[in-house]
């Protein structure tokens, strides 16, 4: 039997993946790249802008910069200029350059893959590590045991509305290993993309449109239901200090 919105959340996760599969069958990654570099650039340059506009930019970014040291060999102020249109240019340049260096000096200019190594790469924290391993180096996520599943705002928001987790939107971390304890490890690089794919069309943060949402009967912040949004009880909530 089908469990409904009050049950834990271990019995109603496979139900609610299995609902968003098949809401969203084509849901991956938004960002464009063909190699773990790519990858790794657009990641970077994906904080606070659109998946649009930096796709927009590494149209002909990626064109320019093939390898590391195309990063290194170009005057600091023309790549800002390449990648002004991201936003917080001079923060992700010196990212972007800083990485490359270290590629250089410690992987052989080749993005390696596993957490540990990438977040030793400046500019990448574990969110971006978790995008460059679920999206380049799927074998390596099936054996790392640092591996884990991204989480950005629509993953924080749709795993509080769920009761995923009992801890606040912005504690990714925390929602992160809350995420892992319930998710199966070969769903792991897909869930992220169901959610995101989901907040942006169905979950919205200021209106969720619940009345078309294909896990209605699942959520237990259902407005349909006359549910209290847990999104926005937790978000109105002081963080602990």
């Amino acid at each position: 039997m089908t469990p409904d919105r009050n049950a834990p959340a271990k019995d109603r996760i496979g139900p609610i993946i299995k609902g968003l599969a098949k809401a969203y069958p084509d849901a991956t990654i938004a960002l464009n790249f063909t190699t773990p570099l790519e990858c790794v650039v657009a990641t970077v340059l994906s904080a606070q802008s659109t998946d649009v506009k930096v796709n927009e930019v590494t149209k002909s970014l990626f064109k320019k910069y093939r390898k590391p040291e195309d990063y290194l060999k170009v005057p600091e102020e023309e790549l800002q200029e390449d990648i002004h249109a991201t936003g917080f240019f001079r923060q992700k340049t010196r990212a972007l350059r800083g990485l490359s260096q270290k590629l250089l000096d410690h992987f052989d200019g080749e993005v390696p893959g596993t957490i540990a190594e990438l977040i030793q790469l400046p500019g990448v924290a574990r969110k971006t590590a978790n995008v460059v391993q679920s999206n380049c180096f799927p074998d390596e996520l099936a054996r790392d045991p640092d591996a884990g599943i991204v989480v950005d705002t629509h993953v924080g928001r749709l795993a509080v509305r769920l009761g995923l987790t009992e801890v606040g939107p912005k504690d990714a971390e925390k929602i992160e290993a809350d995420l892992l304890a319930l998710v199966p490890k070969k769903q792991w690089p897909r869930i992220s993309y169901l959610l995101i794919d989901h907040g942006r069309t169905i979950c919205l943060a200021k209106k969720p449109l619940c009345g078309d949402c294909p896990i209605e009967p699942l959520c237990p912040s259902s407005q349909e239901a006359g549910e209290p949004d847990l999104y926005r009880v937790a978000a109105g909530k002081p963080r602990s200090r």
